[in-house]
């Protein structure tokens, strides 16, 4: 399996795995795919990983600048991040957060944020930080990573394209 950076001729694919990923999940809105073209078409993907096997895509990870109340600069989410769902539970997943949080370090980043399941990203270092929120959303699922000494501290804001429905 190759990790590679997303090109134009990924997008369909890149769409159909990420409804694929979410069609069964109960915590999902289901506009994903939505949010992925809204950030693309904007041009506010800092990074835009794939999983490829065997020229397919089964993976794929979505990387975009978040603005933090305390001004902040620098920080990241990271979402949607989704693998086909008979590619799940194989280390997919994983290798996509290793290769994007390596490149978003080298990248000169802050740090990161996403919304997600504490028990798969606290393996990464994503902690609970309760000087850092994103309105109403259960605190549990909101984690962040510094890369520095410091945590940013605020109401994090994400890219108007996650309000994406279509």
């Amino acid at each position: 399996m190759r990790i590679r950076a997303e090109t134009p001729a990924d997008a369909a694919a890149i769409e159909a795995l990420t409804i694929a990923a979410f069609a069964q999940s109960s915590h999902s809105s289901h506009t994903e795919q939505f949010i992925v073209r809204a950030l693309r078409a904007a041009e506010a993907l800092t990074l835009s990983l794939v999983a490829e096997e065997d020229g397919s895509l089964v993976g794929h990870v979505a990387l975009s600048p978040v603005s933090i109340s305390d001004g902040s600069q620098g920080w990241h989410g990271l979402g949607p991040i989704s693998v086909l769902p008979q590619w799940q539970r194989r280390g997919i997943g994983t290798r996509l957060m290793h290769e994007a949080l390596t490149q978003l370090r080298a990248s000169g980043a802050a740090g990161c944020v996403l919304l997600g399941e504490p028990g798969f990203y606290t393996r990464f270092g994503f902690a609970r930080h309760a000087a850092l929120v994103l309105p109403d959303v259960p605190p549990a699922y909101f984690m962040a990573l510094a890369f520095g000494s410091a945590c940013a501290s605020g109401s994090v804001r994400y890219h108007p394209a996650f309000e994406a429905t279509a």
